[in-house]
């Protein structure tokens, strides 16, 4: 099943912060969040309105990182649709391929879970946390700030890991990445520098924007 409530959840909580803020306070994040979003060059690629909420989190909850990172599930696997974003140099770090759950759909992610065992990708705020050695290698466990969307993420075992089914080549082959078990798997030529890059407390947002 679909999760009840998961489409308009970013978009709910941009509208409450904004409520909250003065009018000056939003004018000057309006204007900040625009220039940087132009200067990105993101325009066609990420959400306007999902980059603000992103941003919005990333103001709220810095990390001793200026890094933040997006994915948008609503497009379908054979897109890139993850970012890996400098906000103090305003730079794009990195794009790339991701694979979701292999009970969230094929070519695109339909469904999303927090359960245990659904084998689905979770939406949500999360907070990359810290490295292991795995049964996939080098990974990055995460930490589901979104009750009821992805704070089961530790049981569940979602990490940012390497894989081979997450390479574009397996485009190629089959019109889509690979699935996991629920975890956004990375090409296994680019995980090691996108997890030194994330770990240790910046922020992932994952949304759905065609949700």
């Amino acid at each position: 099943m679909k999760q009840a409530g998961v489409a308009p959840w970013y978009r709910v909580v941009f509208y409450v912060l904004a409520l909250s803020m003065p009018t000056t306070v939003w004018a000057s994040f309006k204007d900040e969040v625009s220039g940087l979003y132009q200067s990105l060059n993101l325009a066609g690629e990420v959400s306007y309105q999902a980059f603000s909420d992103a941003y919005r989190h990333f103001k709220h909850n810095q990390s001793s990182k200026p890094v933040m990172t997006l994915i948008d599930y609503g497009k379908p696997s054979s897109e890139k649709r993850f970012w890996v974003i400098n906000v103090k140099k305003r730079q794009v770090l990195f794009r790339s391929y991701v694979s979701h759950g292999k009970n969230s759909g094929a070519l695109y992610a339909k469904r999303f879970s927090n359960q245990i065992n659904s084998l689905q990708t979770s939406l949500g705020v999360y907070r990359a946390a810290e490295t292991y050695h795995g049964k996939h290698g080098y990974s990055l466990r995460l930490d589901g700030l979104s009750k009821g969307l992805n704070d089961n993420a530790r049981a569940r075992a979602i990490v940012i890991h390497g894989a081979d089914y997450a390479h574009p080549k397996v485009i190629k082959q089959s019109g889509q990445l690979g699935r996991s078990w629920g975890c956004p798997a990375l090409p296994s030529y680019l995980s090691t520098r996108v997890i030194d890059a994330i770990k240790n407390g910046t922020f992932i947002y994952a949304f759905a924007s065609q949700a």
